[in-house]
């Protein structure tokens, strides 16, 4: 209280008169106890516990689970870097996302949020009990402090709060940020997302301040559910659950993060974390390869019933675009008609046969399994958005509906696929010559690298490979590190990855990130695609700005039809069902999440079981 009175003393009477005046206007505006962007909240602001959970879950035990690769920091801030899994773990944000709602939040670290009718600001009340693993309170510093370092630091997160200004300290226990442009309804709750760091712990390391812009492995200060307890640089960490955590009463943790030890072990290879998950090293394993969930699961242990085997659940999230992302930086890939002549040669009906055991589905828009992608032709509203950016976009934006060529029906239709890819390559000034495509300009050979990081991906790129050969093109693969992959992935050195992007169902400013002109060539973005087309802007901005759910649908549908009509991607799969494997001591409520299999979060070591399994 000495400090902030000090403070009020160096303040001009102007700005004591506007610090009163902003904390009078979040007095009358309304409180909001949880935001959404797709409708009216499922829960009110009294309610006991999610419906998710078991509120008397027993605390205690522990989980170990598996890491990809390495890692080399604790610092969130930079995008530099592998920081460690599990990191949300120890912080605690303002707002906190529902698990079986779409684009609703609750409140943390805040009590309450409160904003105009313009939605020119956002005004978050803190808890007054929020504190820090040092027993510190978490002030209104503390999160300006987190805004602007982040901000500052951080391109992607530049970027996502971009229409941000400036957050102020309006009250005791108050923060207000400012918005430079109205009616953008989504950044009072994405401001929400923030993490919450401590400022004193930046200040303050051992007479010096930390860096927030460098990578280190100083165990930070958090606030949330659990601290780092032990780790060892790139093999693993471990986090203890705090028993004293402040938050532990509220409604929105009731019933989550019951265990109490979770520990990351890495692996640089996924069948190598497979076997020791087998001998019992590995607590719960999340299959991401259809062959080995078709092959690799008839192990004495799951025969035995020691370990249990889910691949029956199904979520209701909205699917992310997979595919083989082509590096629009590269001149061979400016031209769309390369680009979709690349993806006439995928033979996705073959390989999910032959590869994937029919488990997959392929993706076939930017926002699969929502309202939001794009169907038929463009009607209504999605027309008059369409209309305004007519003369930037391919024509068959609207007069055809976009669907992905099919291969593997037939050898007829293979041939067709086949010979329209050439006529297009031709079209753009590639001819086949000996075998091999070649530009008719420059005489530069088409020559295309395949940057992989997991080895699984290795024999879908050499089955697609082969495809590309047939059209003359020289096609290697390399595979890589982890810490290799960022960097080159970062600085967009590639021809070729395999990458996703994932969506929600009120999408917003993080479009700017996927696809926006600005994050073309900011390292680190992911716009790996290196899109830097005006009518895809001018889509984002109706996206952002769009004043009802009505008009954001439409202009997302709009946005996706654009996209899927350049063919900045050639489009992989999706497999509709969740596939876990997890030893038999550990329970969950009768009624999982909607969103997610909520592994650990909502589960707890169940003792029983556990001494059962110890006895088989």
């Amino acid at each position: 209280m000495t400090r902030l009175l000090s403070g009020l003393k160096l303040l001009s009477f102007s700005a004591l008169v506007a610090l009163t005046a902003a904390s009078a206007q979040a007095q009358e505006q309304e409180k909001h106890y949880a935001m959404s962007l797709t409708g009216a909240p499922k829960y009110g602001p009294d309610f006991k516990h999610f419906d998710y959970v078991n509120p008397n879950a027993p605390k205690g035990g522990s989980v170990r689970m598996v890491a990809n690769g390495t890692f080399d920091t604790f610092n969130l801030i930079p995008y530099r870097g592998l920081p460690a899994a599990g990191l949300g773990l120890i912080y605690d944000q303002l707002m906190v996302t529902s698990l079986d709602e779409s684009s609703t939040e609750y409140p943390q670290i805040a009590e309450w949020v409160s904003y105009p009718a313009d939605f020119s600001s956002a005004t978050y009340k803190l808890r007054e009990q929020a504190r820090w693993h040092d027993g510190k309170p978490i002030t209104p510093e503390d999160v300006i402090f987190s805004f602007n370092v982040q901000k500052e630091n951080n391109p992607r997160i530049a970027l996502y709060y971009k229409n941000v200004s400036e957050a102020k300290k309006t009250g005791d226990h108050e923060v207000t940020f400012y918005f430079d442009e109205k009616n953008n309804r989504e950044l009072p709750q994405i401001i929400g997302q923030l993490n919450i760091l401590p400022k004193h712990f930046y200040d303050n390391a051992g007479g010096a301040a930390r860096d927030p812009a460098k990578t280190w492995m100083d165990i930070p200060l958090g606030s949330g559910p659990y601290r780092i307890k032990a780790f060892e640089p790139g093999r693993y960490v471990t986090y203890e659950r705090v028993k004293d955590y402040w938050g532990a009463g509220l409604p929105i943790n009731v019933g989550q993060n019951n265990i109490d030890e979770v520990r990351f072990d890495y692996y640089r290879e996924r069948q190598v974390a497979f076997e020791a998950f087998k001998a019992g090293q590995i607590d719960y394993f999340n299959e991401n390869s259809a062959k080995s969930w078709a092959t690799n699961y008839e192990f004495p242990a799951i025969t035995a019933g020691k370990v249990v085997k889910r691949g029956d659940i199904q979520l209701k999230n909205p699917e992310a675009m997979q595919g083989f992302v082509l590096n629009t930086r590269r001149a061979k890939f400016a031209d769309p008609r390369v680009r979709r002549a690349f993806n006439l040669v995928y033979n996705f009906e073959w390989m999910n046969q032959n590869l994937f055991y029919g488990q997959y589905k392929r993706v076939s828009s930017f926002f699969e399994n929502t309202e939001l992608a794009a169907k038929g032709l463009p009607q209504g509203q999605e027309l008059e958005i369409l209309n305004t950016v007519r003369d930037q976009v391919p024509p068959e934006v609207f007069t055809t509906e976009y669907t992905n060529p099919v291969n593997g029906a037939t050898p007829e239709i293979d041939r067709k696929n086949w010979r329209e890819a050439v006529k297009l390559l031709q079209e753009a000034g590639w001819f086949i010559k000996d075998g091999v495509l070649v530009n008719a300009k420059t005489g530069e050979k088409m020559s295309v690298e395949f940057l992989v990081v997991q080895p699984e991906f290795e024999r879908i790129v050499n089955f697609y490979r082969d495809g590309l050969k047939k059209l003359g093109v020289d096609v290697s693969v390399r595979m890589i590190d982890a810490a290799q992959y960022q960097k080159r992935t970062d600085e967009f050195d590639f021809d070729i990855i395999v990458d996703n992007f994932g969506q929600s169902e009120s999408p917003g400013n993080e479009q700017r990130d996927f696809w926006g002109s600005a994050a073309a060539d900011r390292p680190g973005s992911q716009n790996t695609i290196g899109i830097k087309n005006p009518a895809v802007d001018k889509l984002i901005d109706r996206i952002i700005f769009a004043k009802d759910r009505a008009e954001l649908v439409a202009a997302t549908r709009a946005l996706d039809r654009v996209l899927l009509w350049n063919f900045y991607i050639v489009p992989q799969y999706y497999s509709p069902y969740q596939r876990i494997a997890y030893w038999n001591k550990y329970s969950h409520p009768d009624v999982l999440p909607s969103r997610t299999v909520g592994f650990p979060t909502v589960w707890w070591y169940d003792e029983a079981k556990a001494a059962k399994l110890a006895t088989q």
